[in-house]
């Protein structure tokens, strides 16, 4: 007999979770404005609000933290840092962040500006905040297969080339300062970019002089899955994939929260001088010393040590089958999910699951609120109210996909857990019917209003 598949390590700490009642979640969600952020953390049982920040550290990561070398300028931790991200990524030039809309936040002080156009595949929330704030535009070049839940088309992350040539055909090139691939796609439901795609993007890019910047915060889970689904890259390693899908581009930001395997930081990693040293004098203003730029010597030690441990086969292959593991279970339940599963996070199509809630009251956020109180489940809403409104015309924008995200922490939870999940959401499933009004608006900030926006019951 075949022996089963075990995950590769052994729990050694363990965090106590408690269980709440329907009538005291009830309670705490309308003090919270019907807005998860607004929990407290003990009031959650299972918090899937994020893969950021919340997974587990291995041991070798805490030995690390001891050796943590904290002088403000030339850290030895530091020197650990680069070396691990020049060996993974090819780019000599390191600029540490405290996380990823930091990074985000210094290289697009360098390279965007008013009515500036950034193509790419589906920018999330914090990028296309970020190029808005500075009156630039995000413009999304997704393949349209990404929209489509029950397409099986393996890289829905990729970008539609003949999208793109029009962006570069209608707008002068020092319009475009750059065209960013974001490795996995989150919006689009943590799908995966090719390589064939990535090397087809560069290729274009290059005959019309622009740029390609990675946003970088699944580069590992994306390299994982070309190796599973990509001809010709099933017997190369995930560091060889990742460094050829870096040498396509100049640089890159990243949220280390992600696949480095931390629960705090970010960087830019760069191939130009030129960029580096302007960057620099941002990343002095606005996050530290050149050698620090906000995380402390022992977090840039861990961040070394999860860099290397988020790049091998072993740890991708538990990590992404679990998500397999959940999504699996909620399409055996009939759940509309995004097909195939992504890498860090199973999302649910709110609109098919609850097609009674228009989408003007919501019907992510509805259904996220639902799960919550039937089980504890802390989820997002990837939908109208992560999209934003129109910078001019200040009226909603209406994504494609209103999608329920359930990102799952890395080495955090366990299959059991996976299980309890399916099955709540299956009772919302049952119950679909019954839910007819989603929620308004009280109030909201003027960008990136789904983190803090106040809600009421319609």
């Amino acid at each position: 007999m075949k022996l089963p598949y075990a995950e590769p390590y052994r729990i050694k700490m363990v965090e106590e979770i408690r269980q709440s009642t329907p009538e005291e979640r009830e309670q705490w969600l309308k003090d919270a404005n019907y807005n998860l952020f607004n929990l407290k953390s003990s009031q959650v049982y299972i918090d899937l609000l994020t893969d950021s920040g919340t997974g587990a550290m291995s041991d070798q990561q805490w030995g690390a933290l001891m050796t943590g070398d904290e002088s403000y300028a030339g850290s030895r931790s530091f020197d650990q840092l680069h070396d691990s991200v020049q060996n993974i990524t090819g780019y000599p030039y390191l600029l540490p962040t405290h996380q990823g809309r930091a990074a985000e936040n210094v290289l697009f002080s360098v390279l965007v500006k008013e009515g500036d156009v950034v193509p790419g595949n589906s920018h999330f929330d914090t990028t296309k905040g970020h190029i808005e704030f500075r009156k630039a535009h995000a413009i999304d070049c997704t393949v349209d297969e990404a929209f489509d839940i029950e397409n099986l088309h393996p890289f829905k992350g990729n970008i539609d080339l003949e999208k793109l040539e029009n962006v570069y055909k209608s707008h002068p090139k020092e319009q475009i300062p750059f065209c960013l691939i974001t490795i996995t796609c989150n919006s689009s439901g943590g799908q995966p970019v090719s390589l064939e795609n990535i090397k087809a993007v560069k290729e274009l890019s290059d005959r019309y002089g622009i740029p390609i910047y990675f946003d970088s915060a699944r580069f590992a889970e994306n390299a994982y899955l070309i190796k599973k689904r990509e001809a010709g890259q099933e017997n190369r390693t995930i560091k060889e994939i990742a460094k050829e899908v870096f040498s396509y581009g100049v640089g890159m930001t990243m949220s280390s929260k992600k696949d480095g395997l931390v629960n705090i930081g970010g960087f830019i990693a760069l191939s130009d001088e030129k960029i580096f040293n302007a960057a620099s004098n941002f990343t002095i203003i606005y996050e530290g010393f050149i050698t620090y730029g906000g995380m402390a010597g022992r977090d840039m030690a861990v961040l070394a040590v999860g860099l290397n441990e988020a790049t091998e086969f072993d740890y991708l292959e538990s990590r992404i089958s679990q998500v397999e593991y959940l999504g699996n279970k909620l399409i055996e339940y009939g759940i509309p999910i995004q097909k195939p599963i992504g890498g860090h996070a199973v999302f649910v199509d709110s609109q098919k699951f609850l097609p009674n809630i228009p989408r003007e009251e919501y019907p992510a956020q509805t259904l996220a609120n639902e799960i919550y109180k039937e089980a504890g489940i802390r989820t997002v809403e990837i939908g109208t109210l992560l999209a934003d409104r129109d910078p001019g015309t200040r009226e909603n924008r209406y994504p494609k996909l209103e999608l329920v995200r359930l990102a799952i922490p890395r080495r955090t939870y366990t299959n059991n857990h996976m299980d309890y999940i399916a099955v709540a959401i299956k009772n919302v499933y049952d119950r679909r019917e019954e839910i007819e009004k989603g929620y308004n608006i009280t109030w909201e900030s003027d960008i990136l209003r789904h983190f803090t926006v106040k809600l009421e019951e319609a």
